[in-house]
């Protein structure tokens, strides 16, 4: 499974971003696809996934109403909409695949990380 995102960028506090990830290989339909973030000087976290049919998504909890992840099946994409953007939520975010017991746990594919930086 290859994973490419894009997306990243500079945006002020309470904006908008919207980060893409398309993926490809042969199991790509059928697993599992979301994000994690690192913040400078921290873990990795898990951020959000999605189903490989798009019908279940996964969040951690303080999260959930900020940010949609979402999934267009013909393309392969999973996308994360972030809205009411923070400070604290600057950190270099990875696309991520796997199946359903290791996606928000511990991924075994990765894409390269784009970088959000929200500034004050």
């Amino acid at each position: 499974v290859q994973l490419q995102a894009s997306g990243g960028g500079l945006v002020q506090a309470g904006g908008s971003l919207r980060l893409s990830c398309t993926g490809s290989g042969r199991a790509i339909k059928i697993i599992h696809m979301g994000w994690f973030r690192q913040a400078p000087g921290k873990e990795r976290e898990f951020v959000a996934a999605i189903s490989g049919r798009g019908d279940n998504t996964y969040y951690p909890g303080f999260k959930k109403d900020r940010f949609t992840v979402s999934r267009d099946t013909s393309t392969n994409a999973v996308y994360l909409q972030m809205d009411s953007l923070k400070p604290e939520d600057t950190a270099v975010y990875y696309c991520v695949a796997d199946q359903a017991d290791r996606i928000t746990r511990g991924p075994r594919n990765w894409g390269q990380g784009t970088l959000v930086t929200v500034s004050s």
